[in-house]
């Protein structure tokens, strides 16, 4: 099961790439740029993954974070995730990337993306990797530093297919970010945010009633609501779930506690996707095992978890045509 889970065709939608960022590539960055880490070896910081909820784990993200000075380090950053995808068999991305969390430590908007942008089109010349790249705002700050991050943007919107909403969930409602959704709208860009991981079912109803989004991230918890699951499966709503991420932040206490295949059963376009991989245990296929082990996961469950991540997709028609039928192909195959 584990190597056909591998060898299965499949697309990631929701991935921070700052949230790739390993231990050895955290301290080889550091070294790089003259940073001094607070951790003395690579098995100290690991140990420091332990997290008890979401603010635990952004504590130690944004730390992280600093070592990323330079275009390269985006590069490189960007181009070991797309090692990983190589050799999961991950066809297709759809990355965030939170510029907001290197623009205030002084890095220009300009180095961040156009390192994760190069990476990602040489994913596709060597790889075949198609992607589309999502930029997100922290939700702890303010809709105004939104809408200048926004702005900054402009000039790169040809490398950029959306934005999202990210951060801490609790105190943040999507109301607060309703102007800023409507001009990145305005501006021709699709729209995703995380609702319903640690904040009631209600702010998924807000995210899709106020934020007009075409994704939900996360969402797991709209199954407190009856009313709000049948009109996610009615109006084919997909949320993009993380099972060891939401296992990790204490989300589900035991991932046979995971709500993601009675989704699935009751006809939600759920997709399996690792969220920050480096902290929370896994990438792609360590997710889709992590449900086979955890909630007796079957071959067809995994092939349709693979399927919904294909057609909710904001690849072209065309591409995802070619997608599903390679995993047609390999379904067929098995």
């Amino acid at each position: 099961m584990e190597s056909f889970l591998n060898a299965m065709p499949k697309a990631e939608l929701h991935l921070h790439l700052e949230g790739t960022l390993e231990p050895e590539l955290m301290f080889q960055f550091a070294q790089r740029n003259g940073i001094t880490l607070p951790y003395e070896t690579v098995d100290q910081l690991r140990e420091a993954y332990d997290f008890g909820n979401l603010q635990d784990f952004l504590d130690l993200y944004y730390q992280g974070a600093e070592v990323l000075q330079t275009e390269q380090d985006f590069y490189d950053l960007t181009w070991a995730y797309i090692e990983r995808c190589k050799a999961q068999n991950v066809i297709h991305i759809e990355p965030f990337f939170d510029p907001q969390t290197h623009t205030d430590r002084s890095v220009p908007f300009a180095t961040v993306i156009s390192g994760i942008s190069r990476a990602l089109h040489d994913a596709e010349i060597k790889y075949g990797i198609s992607s589309g790249l999502i930029m997100c705002f922290l939700r702890h700050l303010s809709e105004l530093e939104a809408l200048n991050t926004l702005h900054q943007a402009e000039p790169y919107l040809d490398k950029i297919i959306g934005i999202g909403l990210d951060s801490s969930e609790q105190g943040h409602p999507p109301a607060k970010f309703e102007r800023v959704f409507a001009k990145a709208r305005s501006m021709g860009l699709l729209a995703v945010a995380h609702a319903g991981e640690e904040g009631p079912a209600q702010n998924v109803i807000d995210t899709l009633d106020l934020l007009k989004v075409d994704r939900i991230d996360h969402g797991v918890r709209a199954a407190e609501d009856a009313a709000l699951m049948q009109r996610l499966a009615k109006e084919k709503m997909a949320l993009t779930v993380c099972p060891l991420s939401n296992t990790r932040l204490r989300v589900f206490n035991d991932m046979s506690q995971h709500n993601i295949l009675q989704m699935l059963e009751q006809g939600l376009k759920v997709t399996v996707n690792s969220d920050d991989p480096a902290y929370f245990g896994g990438y792609l296929t360590e997710n889709f095992i992590a449900l086979e082990q955890g909630l007796g996961m079957t071959r067809e469950q995994a092939v349709q978890l693979a399927a919904n991540s294909f057609e909710y997709s904001f690849a072209s028609r065309e591409r995802k045509s070619e997608m599903k039928k390679l995993l047609q192909q390999f379904s067929a195959g098995q």
